[in-house]
């Protein structure tokens, strides 16, 4: 007897669905059994694992209490060479592990920073941070200090400090987390007023700052956001193109445009490059540090760089 051509079809079709559940279900047993984690894709990638894979890093010096900017040099009056990458001297970045999820851990004994092999541009990045207990020289008398750096290019040691690399910083400070530094030779525009400093106002002018501009490189934070000593803060990284938006619990705190440095006589584009969390005389944790690549400002951003 023939079976009819819709019929074997619809056999066909429904043997093919079977199939397809029993195949799905057996990959299933397999990760079960196999003890393997199974998560959907996501739009985030995380930055921080137990080996600091993705990172490396970078120590300069002990600093002392009047430091100058100038090469520190031993007794004898013999410069001073600094520590260098990779060699992670005293254990300043290192991971523990917290309720099964890894932290990385800064001592800040040795002024450094550990930083991405990776460039990023046009991104929104996210990560927690607390502070430790400690302080050391030359910072015993102020306040706990780090920072992520961003958009950061070239070698490490270009700045007044002679550490970390071209770059913007969002700071990282006790009571004032988000305010912006300038490094070397970088430069942006902040949408500021001025009082006794520049301060972050969204109804403010923008300021052109660093470098070469002459009005310094330092703009404070629009709204002290930070949570007390000891609990976790979020901080968010918000960078398109030339723009930048520093997020603190939150808060938007700052907004900055047309990034770039002087490279000789020439004024040059600053918008991507590897990301810097500084090593700065005090005992600081960051955790759950996560990245996305974004097209755009997000809209409810957009009216920032009106």
């Amino acid at each position: 007897m023939m079976v009819p051509a819709r019929i074997y079809l619809r056999k066909l079709v429904t043997i093919n669905y079977h199939m397809k559940k029993i195949s799905a279900c057996l990959f299933l047993m397999v990760l079960l059994l196999s003890g393997t984690s199974f998560q959907l894709p996501s739009e985030w990638t995380p930055l921080l694992d137990k080996n600091l894979s993705k990172w490396e890093t970078y120590q300069s010096f002990y600093h002392k209490v009047g430091y100058n900017g100038k090469p520190p040099v031993d007794s004898n009056g013999v410069e001073i060479k600094p520590i260098g990458y990779n060699v992670n001297k005293n254990k300043v970045f290192s991971i523990v592990m917290e309720d099964g999820q890894p932290v990385l851990k800064i001592t800040g004994e040795i002024y450094g920073c550990i930083f991405t092999k990776q460039d990023f541009a046009n991104y929104h990045l996210k990560l927690k941070f607390r502070w430790g207990e400690k302080k050391w020289v030359p910072r015993l008398d102020e306040l706990k200090d780090s920072g992520l750096l961003y958009h950061s290019q070239g070698k490490c040691g270009v700045e007044w400090f002679r550490t970390w690399m071209l770059s913007q910083e969002f700071q990282v400070v006790e009571n004032s987390t988000g305010d912006y530094w300038s490094q070397a030779s970088s430069m942006a525009d902040a949408k500021a007023l001025k009082d006794s400093s520049y301060k972050f106002n969204p109804n403010g002018h923008w300021t052109p700052l660093g470098g070469s501009t002459g009005n310094g490189g330092f703009c404070e934070a629009g709204t002290k956001m930070d949570k007390s000593i000891g609990q976790w803060n979020e901080i968010e990284l918000i960078t398109y193109g030339d723009k930048s938006l520093h997020i603190v619990n939150g808060k938007v705190v700052m907004a900055l445009k047309n990034s770039r440095y002087k490279d000789g006589d020439a004024i040059k584009p600053l918008t991507h490059g590897k990301l810097q969390l500084q090593s700065e005389a005090a005992e600081v944790y960051y955790k759950d540090i996560i990245i996305k690549p974004i097209e755009e400002i997000p809209v409810e951003y957009a009216g920032y760089f009106r």
